[in-house]
């Protein structure tokens, strides 16, 4: 086994800590909930995985650290109105609109990544724009606006 070959395993695990936690926040937050350990597992997580996909070696400015870069101030967003909000005002549902958001880009990457990685995908969509990669993002994006609703709507029974 090769180093680069091992950092890629963690950061896949990492990844998966992140989407499975960010579903259960998600969740969560549509039954006007939002546990601790599960909030903390997920912006931990989500931290831990943008660190590690900054640190795999890059020549140029990809798709992927443009992401990465955007999600890195959702992040520090979403932490900002978290610690600030309380109870109060539009913090908590900044702070909800930018996990769900986190994830959803999380949900992003997980796609793009699968149809690049997982050879069956890659035989359907080998260059990555073909029809079966736009559907698969265009049901993603439809689930987010619906699971960013029930999460919202979950919000005014928990704040006032």
């Amino acid at each position: 086994m090769n180093l680069l070959f091992d950092f890629t395993i963690l950061h896949v695990l990492i990844s998966l800590i992140a989407l499975i936690s960010g579903g259960a926040l998600a969740a969560a937050f549509a039954k006007g909930d939002d546990p601790r350990g599960t909030r903390l597992t997920f912006l931990w997580s989500t931290a831990a995985n943008l660190l590690t996909g900054f640190l795999f070696p890059f020549h140029e400015v990809t798709p992927a650290i443009v992401v990465g870069v955007i999600n890195t101030a959702i992040l520090i967003g979403t932490i900002i109105a978290y610690r600030k909000g309380g109870a109060r005002g539009l913090w908590p549902v900044t702070y909800k609109i930018g996990a769900l958001t986190l994830l959803y880009f999380n949900c992003l990457v997980l796609i793009a990544q699968s149809f690049q990685k997982v050879p069956v995908l890659h035989a359907v969509a080998p260059v990555g724009n073909e029809l079966p990669v736009i559907v698969s993002q265009g049901v993603l994006f439809v689930v987010a606006l619906l699971v960013g609703y029930a999460g919202l709507r979950g919000s005014r029974r928990q704040f006032p």
